[in-house]
């Protein structure tokens, strides 16, 4: 199936990711504004934004609930609640309350996300087609075209809220085309069926590696640039900008790659060409290397996680689905926000350059875990 069939059948999950990206790029570009606006050191901005991996792995215990609740009409209802939320964290200058808006934040990203999730899962399991590196696709190209745009905004001077007012009203146009059909459960799916612990903890041992690597240069890789390098606030938004666009292509390549080599092959290779891109940003002697570093980098992480959450998806009953994805996703996409805290403390003490070098080794974990998943046993007809 070509890319642009892949993305036709997950038309309507797909721009749920291209709306939850694009306010994430947009947050990525102003991480400098904001952490001026807080006056915060590394370290202490760090530890704020672990209000959002909060609200992150809250949301995602309840999010299978929330989607049986809501049917149909759950993910236009993720989707409004995000973009309201994403209001307040470039108006709070406050670091008491920062946290709490970071929570709430946390919140509603991740019931969007684990219901877009399912519902690409959804769809894979009844056409036999990959579709889960297409639909994240979509999640980096709506956040490298809002970081891109952003560093035009914050090279002009324009505060967030105009940004973030802007994504809200294309959100509100988009929710009509957001309302999905939900997969039937089977009741012959296998009640029998031990509990898929393994799958979960495993494929989202994979996804948190991957996401942590990819948050650290979403949240970081500006300050890098800006900080370490001596950029300019223009430069220090192509930062994230540069990760958005590799990983879209690396997302949109890897949907035509999943339908040719197994997906643990891919998860493989690309950890270690990831980890290598992590290595050229960390050592980087003037911005230009550096967006090479993070472009390398993206190329790679940008499958990785995708990937092991279709797997999770295929190594269990399809009742237990949207359950497993979400508490995969809680281990997983809680590196999103665990890494920039982790990433503060280590830049405090030892600088952003030290910092990106423990990225490359924590990409090259994710091998021994592919390992194991390749041991796992396997339903009927899925091949890893």
């Amino acid at each position: 199936m070509s890319l642009i069939a892949s993305l036709r059948l997950a038309r309507k999950p797909a721009t749920a990711f291209a709306i939850l990206g694009s306010f994430w790029g947009a947050f990525a570009a102003y991480v400098p504004v904001i952490k001026g606006h807080l006056g915060a050191s590394d370290g202490v901005f760090g530890l704020l934004l672990l209000g959002s991996a909060l609200g992150l792995m809250s949301s995602m215990w309840i999010a299978p609930r929330v989607d049986a609740r809501m049917g149909p009409r759950g993910m236009q209802l993720a989707a409004a609640l995000f973009a309201l939320v994403w209001f307040l964290p470039g108006l709070v200058h406050s670091v008491w309350v920062f946290p709490l808006v970071m929570f709430a934040a946390g919140m509603s990203s991740g019931l969007l996300d684990v219901i877009m999730n399912s519902r690409v899962s959804d769809l894979e399991a009844a056409h036999g087609r990959s579709l889960m590196n297409g639909a994240h696709g979509m999640f980096s190209l709506g956040y490298a075209v809002a970081a891109i745009l952003c560093s035009v905004t914050r090279d002009a001077g324009l505060p967030m809220i105009v940004v973030t007012t802007a994504l809200t009203v294309m959100t509100f146009a988009l929710l009509p085309t957001l309302r999905t059909s939900v997969a039937p459960a089977h009741a012959d799916d296998g009640p029998h069926e031990h509990y898929p612990l393994w799958p979960i903890l495993l494929c989202g041992g994979v996804v948190l590696i991957a996401f942590m690597s990819e948050a650290t240069v979403e949240a970081w890789s500006a300050l890098h640039i800006e900080r370490t390098l001596g950029g300019g606030a223009a430069q220090g938004a192509l930062g994230p900008a540069t990760l958005g666009l590799t990983m879209a292509v690396g997302r949109f390549g890897g949907q035509v790659v999943a339908q040719r080599l197994r997906e643990l092959t891919v998860i493989f290779w690309a950890s270690i060409l990831s980890a290598s891109g992590a290595v050229l940003a960390a050592v980087a002697p003037t911005p230009l290397v550096a967006y090479l570093g993070f472009g390398i980098l993206g190329l790679g992480v940008s499958v990785i996680g995708p990937m092991a959450l279709a797997l999770v998806g295929k190594l269990v009953a399809p009742r237990l689905r949207t359950e497993a994805i979400s508490r995969a996703a809680v281990m997983g996409f809680s590196g999103l926000f665990f890494a920039p805290v982790l990433m503060g403390l280590v830049s405090q003490f030892f600088g952003l350059r030290v910092a990106y070098g423990c990225v490359a080794i924590l990409l090259l974990a994710a091998l021994p875990l592919a390992r194991l998943i390749a041991r796992l046993p396997l339903r009927p007809s899925v091949r890893t």
